[in-house]
C-alpha cells in the first residue's frame, strides 16, 4: 500500500460523490447532513503510464500497480472537538491517515443546502480547523498535566519531552499548525507519537461548477483558499467532482476523448495522486520480470535495502545488492537484457539512494 488518505469538509461540500467517483465505490452520495457515519474506505491503483510502459516490453502475466487507501469521513461541524455530530469518532478516524483531502465547496447552488446558509471557503475551512486544533489542545493539555508531574523526578527524558509538549501547545494556541512546528530529528519520535491532527499534511480540493473546468482561475472562492494554502504552505488542486464521476465510467479511448473535449490532459484522479505523491515526499520504483511487473511505493531518499525490505524482510536482511536500471534507460534500449549489453545495468550496494523510476532486481542471502 502507497499511503492511506482521508476526504474531510463540512457536510455536503461534494466529499461522497468525490470520492465515489475515485474509487467507483458506490458510497451514499445524499443532499442531508451525516449521510456518511461509518467511513467509507475504497483502494485506487495509482495510474503510472511508466508501469505501462515497462509491462508492454515484458509482456508478464500479472501487472501489479501501487495503491493507495481512500477514506471517506464523515462530514465534520462546529463543535465536533466536543463529540457533537459523531465528532469524536470522526475525528479519530482522521488520526489514523497519513494526507488529509480536505475537500472545499467552491460553488454555488440553491438546490444544494449548505450547513451554514451560504458559500465561504476559507470560512469553512477555518471551520474544520479550529475543530482540529480543539482537539490537538485537548490532546496537549491531558499529557501536559501527566507529564508535569512525571517530570518532577528529574527524569532528562520525561522533561525534555514536557517541555516539548508545552512549546508544542503554545505553538498551536498562537494560530499555528503542528506540522509546521520544528523540532530536531533527535525527539522527533516524541512528536510523532502525539498523533496530532494538525500535523497531519493537507492538499485542498476546490470543488467548483462544471463550466469551470479545466480553467477556474476567475473563481473568487479559489482565489481565497490559494491565498489560505499559501499561508500554511499547503497545496491546492481544483476539480469538479461531477465530471469526476463521469470520468470514473469511462475507459481507454473514450476517457481520453472525453477529457480532449473538456480541455483537460488528465483526470483530477491523477492530479490528486501526482500531488499527494509529492506532498509525502513519495517515489516509485519497479520491478519486472515474466511473472510480474510490479510498482513499489517508498519515501524519497529511501536506501537499496530498505527499498528490498517493501517487498520482503528477508530481501532486506539478507541484502547482498541491487541490480538498477534506470528507467529511461530501460524504456530506450527496450529490455532488461538489452540495457545490460549497453553497460546501462549498474551493480548498487547497501548505502545506493533509489531514484524514481528505478527498475530493480534484488540479490540477497538467507
Amino acid at each position: 500500500m502507497g499511503f492511506k488518505s482521508g476526504i474531510i469538509g463540512l457536510p455536503n461540500v461534494g466529499k461522497s460523490t468525490l470520492f465515489n467517483a475515485l474509487t467507483s465505490a458506490g458510497a451514499e452520495a445524499e443532499n442531508f447532513p451525516f449521510c456518511t457515519i461509518d467511513p467509507n474506505i475504497g483502494v485506487v491503483p495509482v495510474p503510472d503510464e511508466r508501469l505501462d510502459n515497462i509491462s508492454s516490453i515484458v509482456n508478464p502475466k500479472k501487472i501489479t500497480p501501487a495503491y493507495i487507501e481512500i477514506v471517506d469521513i464523515a462530514g465534520l461541524v462546529k463543535g465536533a472537538s466536543e463529540g457533537k455530530g459523531k465528532g469524536n469518532a470522526f475525528l479519530s478516524h482522521i488520526r489514523e491517515v497519513d494526507l488529509i483531502l480536505h475537500v472545499v465547496r467552491c460553488f454555488d447552488d440553491p438546490n444544494i443546502m449548505h450547513v451554514e446558509g451560504s458559500i465561504d471557503a476559507v470560512r469553512d475551512i477555518h471551520t474544520i480547523q479550529d475543530e482540529l486544533v480543539l482537539k490537538d489542545l485537548e490532546t496537549l493539555e491531558k499529557r501536559e498535566q501527566r507529564l508535569a508531574t512525571q517530570a518532577k523526578s528529574g527524569d532528562k527524558e520525561v522533561v525534555k519531552e514536557y517541555e516539548i509538549v508545552k512549546s508544542l501547545k503554545n505553538f498551536i494556541q498562537e494560530g499555528n499548525n503542528a506540522r509546521n512546528f520544528e523540532i530536531d530529528d533527535k525527539h522527533r519520535h516524541i512528536y510523532k507519537e502525539l498523533g496530532l491532527l494538525t500535523s497531519k499534511p493537507v492538499l485542498y480540493i476546490c470543488n467548483v461548477e462544471e463550466d469551470e473546468i479545466p480553467d477556474a482561475a476567475d473563481n473568487e472562492e479559489v482565489k481565497k483558499v490559494k491565498e489560505h494554502a499559501e499561508e500554511f504552505d499547503d497545496d491546492v488542486i481544483v476539480v469538479c467532482a461531477k465530471i469526476e464521476s463521469e470520468i470514473a465510467e469511462l475507459d481507454g479511448e473514450e476517457k481520453e476523448l472525453f477529457l480532449n473535449e473538456l480541455g483537460l490532459r488528465e483526470s483530477g484522479l491523477d492530479r490528486l495522486i501526482k500531488a499527494a505523491y509529492k506532498k509525502l515526499g513519495l517515489i516509485t520504483y519497479f520491478t519486472a520480470g515474466p511473472k510480474e511487473v510490479h510498482a513499489w511505493t517508498i519515501e524519497s531518499g529511501t536506501k537499496a535495502p530498505q527499498a528490498a525490505g517493501k517487498i520482503h524482510s528477508d530481501f532486506e536482511k539478507g541484502f547482498i545488492r541491487a541490480e538498477t536500471i534506470g528507467y529511461d534507460d530501460y524504456i530506450s534500449n527496450g529490455s532488461e537484457t538489452a540495457a545490460r549489453e549497453a553497460g546501462r545495468m549498474r551493480s548498487e550496494g547497501k548505502d545506493y539512494v533509489v531514484k524514481d523510476g528505478d527498475v530493480m532486481l534484488f540479490r540477497f542471502n538467507v
